[in-house]
């Protein structure tokens, strides 16, 4: 089992350390804003989790990703729970990348590899576009 634990700093301030020993400030007050808020990193973990899967899945199809941004905009519930209910991810690449390669890479990322996107589907419709720049453009 892995455990990770947050600490009150004060007011709505956190610091949050990860099983693996790495620490992040969080603020769930969003009037001081100091920090991300617990949802905010929501958002990023699956930034993070289908971005990695992306560059992993197009470097086994021997794809030339130079570069990879991965954007996640969300609506929450307006009732508590406030629980991400829409999602949508945009991937921007660059590269000598096949439309078909990248595709499937999304879609091996969004069905089957990441674990943040599966949690999530279960309160929010997960909708995802893509749009590739060619080197020199």
């Amino acid at each position: 089992m892995q455990t990770a634990s947050v600490e009150w700093i004060g007011e709505e301030q956190f610091v949050a350390t990860s099983p693996s020993g790495h620490a992040i400030s969080i603020d769930s007050g969003r009037d001081s804003n100091t920090a991300p808020g617990p949802m905010e990193l929501v958002l990023m973990a699956l930034g993070a989790c289908t971005a990695t899967d992306i560059m992993s899945i197009l470097g086994k199809k021997r794809q030339e990703l130079e570069s990879l941004e991965v954007i996640c905009s969300g609506e929450r519930a307006a009732e508590p729970p406030t629980v991400w209910k829409k999602l949508e991810i945009v991937y921007l690449l660059r590269g000598q990348l096949e439309d078909k390669a990248v595709k499937h890479a999304i879609q091996l990322s969004e069905d089957k590899y990441c674990s943040v996107a599966a949690m999530l589907k279960k309160t929010a419709a997960v909708s995802w576009r893509y749009e590739i720049q060619s080197v020199g453009s």
